[in-house]
C-alpha cells in the first residue's frame, strides 16, 4: 500500500502533478492564479454533459407509459447507465494517472453523442439499455480527467476549482427536466435526437480544452513530493477514505431516491401532471447546484470536516419531515434537502484527494464511480422497493441515510495547509 503524501505548504498552491504533467507548467499555473477561462469551459461541458445525461431519468415517465413498464424496469435503465459509469470511472482515472490523454474528453462525449440518437430511434427494452449505457460510458471518460483538468487550473483554490466544476453539472442535471417537459413531453421519444446537437458543442468545446491542456504534459517524470510530517498514517488513510465512501453512499442513495422516483411520488400522492411534477423536479435539482457552489469555498474557507458534518447530518429533520407533509411543503423542504446534502459533495472529493493526492486520477474516478454506481444500484433497488410497498414507503425509509452522516467523527484532522 502506498503511503499518503501531504505535500508542503508551497507545494500545495501548485496544481495536482500527475506523472506526465510538466511541473514547470504547474507552478507557472499556480503563479498565475486561477485559468478562469478553462475552469468556465470545463464546468460549460461539464453543465452540457449531465443535461443529457439528465434526460434519462426525465423521459421515465414516457418510457414507462409508451413500453409499459413497472419500476423494476425503470430502476434497471438507471442501473445500466450509471453501472456502465461507474465501472469504468476508476480504470479510465488509474490509466490516466499514468499519462495524461488531453483529447480524451472529446472522444467520450462521442459516446454520449450516439447513446442519445439511439435513445430517440430504441423502441425495444434491450435497445433502450444499451443506449443508457452508451451515455454511462461517456460520463467514465469525461469526469475523472475533467475533474483534474479543473484542479491544474485552479491556482491552488482547489475546493472552489471544484465547486465551480460540479457546478455546470448540477445546473446541466437541473435543466435536464425542464428541457424533457418542454421538448420531449410534447413532441416525444423522438425529439431525443435533437439534444445530439448539444453534445457536438460539448466535442468543440473539450477539443479546445485539450488543445491548452496538450502543452502542460512532458516527457520527464517528476521527482515525488515529500510527506508532511502531521500527515495521518497508512491506516488512518484507509479508515478515512472508507468513511468518505460511507458519506457518499448515505448522500447518493437519497439523492438516487428524489431524482429517480420523486416526479411519481408528485404524481402519485398529490395528482400532478408529468410536466408539474418535473418542474417540481427541476426546483430540488436547482438547490442541488447551489449546494455545490457554495460546498467548495466553505471548505476551503474553514475545513472540509465541518462542511461534511453539517452537509450531510443536518438534512435528518428535513428528510425526517419530507414524507407527512404537503405539495408545497414538500417543494419547500426539497429545496433544503437539495442545497445541504450537496454541500458535501466537493468536500468529500477534495478531502479524498489529499488523502492521497499522488493517485488523483484514480481518487477521482473511483468517488466519481461510486456515487453513480451507487445511484444505479440504489434506484434498482429502490424501484423494487416501490412496486411491493409504495412509493410512499421507500421515502419513509430512506429519510434515516442521512443519520450515517456520524461517520464523519471518524474522519482525521489534515495538516492546516491541505485545506
Amino acid at each position: 500500500m502506498n503511503k499518503p503524501v501531504i505535500v508542503s505548504a508551497e507545494a500545495q498552491v501548485a496544481p495536482v502533478v500527475v506523472d506526465d504533467v510538466d511541473p514547470r507548467a504547474a507552478k507557472a499555473a499556480a503563479v498565475a492564479g486561477p485559468a478562469y477561462i478553462v475552469l468556465g469551459g470545463i464546468s460549460f461541458s461539464h453543465f452540457l454533459n449531465d443535461t443529457m445525461q439528465s434526460l434519462i431519468p426525465s423521459v421515465y415517465p414516457i418510457l414507462k407509459a409508451n413500453y409499459a413498464l413497472d419500476f423494476t424496469q425503470i430502476g434497471l435503465i438507471t442501473l445500466a447507465f450509471q453501472f456502465t459509469a461507474s465501472l469504468l470511472q476508476p480504470v479510465v482515472g488509474h490509466f490516466t494517472d499514468k499519462k495524461a490523454q488531453p483529447f480524451s474528453l472529446a472522444l467520450g462525449m462521442g459516446f454520449t453523442f450516439f447513446g442519445l440518437l439511439l435513445l430517440s430511434v430504441a423502441h425495444h427494452y434491450s435497445v433502450i439499455l444499451i443506449a443508457a449505457a452508451l451515455v454511462g460510458l461517456g460520463s467514465a471518460v469525461f469526469h475523472p480527467e475533467s475533474a483534474r483538468i479543473a484542479r491544474l487550473a485552479s491556482g491552488g483554490r482547489h475546493g472552489m476549482a471544484q465547486s465551480v466544476f460540479q457546478v455546470g453539472g448540477n445546473f446541466g442535471t437541473a435543466m435536464g427536466p425542464v428541457l424533457a417537459a418542454l421538448i420531449v413531453v410534447p413532441f416525444g421519444q423522438p425529439s431525443i435526437a435533437w439534444f445530439s446537437s448539444i453534445a457536438f458543442v460539448a466535442i468543440v468545446v473539450l477539443w479546445r480544452i485539450g488543445i491548452w491542456y496538450r502543452p502542460q504534459i512532458a516527457r520527464k517524470k517528476p521527482a515525488p513530493a515529500p510527506r508532511h510530517p502531521d500527515a495521518p498514517s497508512s491506516r488512518r488513510v484507509m479508515t478515512a477514505l472508507v468513511v468518505l465512501v460511507a458519506l457518499l453512499f448515505s448522500k447518493q442513495l437519497y439523492m438516487s431516491s428524489l431524482s429517480s422516483y420523486y416526479t411519481f411520488y408528485l404524481i402519485g400522492k398529490f395528482g400532478v401532471s408529468t410536466q408539474t411534477a418535473q418542474l417540481f423536479l427541476f426546483v430540488f435539482l436547482g438547490a442541488t447546484a447551489a449546494g455545490v457552489f457554495f460546498g467548495g469555498p466553505l471548505g476551503d474557507r474553514f475545513g472540509r470536516r465541518y462542511v461534511i458534518w453539517f452537509s450531510i447530518l443536518g438534512t435528518l429533520p428535513f428528510t425526517l419531515a419530507l414524507p407527512y407533509v404537503g405539495l408545497t411543503a414538500s417543494a419547500v423542504l426539497t429545496v433544503f434537502i437539495g442545497f445541504i446534502l450537496a454541500s458535501a459533495t466537493p468536500a468529500i472529493i477534495v478531502f479524498a484527494q489529499e488523502l492521497m493526492p499522488h493517485r488523483f486520477g484514480m481518487i477521482s474516478g473511483v468517488f466519481f464511480g461510486f456515487a453513480f454506481g451507487i445511484g444505479g444500484l440504489g434506484a434498482a433497488v429502490l424501484g423494487r422497493v416501490a412496486d411491493h410497498a409504495g412509493i410512499d414507503f421507500v421515502y419513509q425509509i430512506c429519510a434515516f441515510l442521512p443519520a450515517i452522516g456520524l461517520l464523519a467523527v471518524f474522519l482525521p484532522k489534515m495538516p492546516r495547509h491541505a485545506h
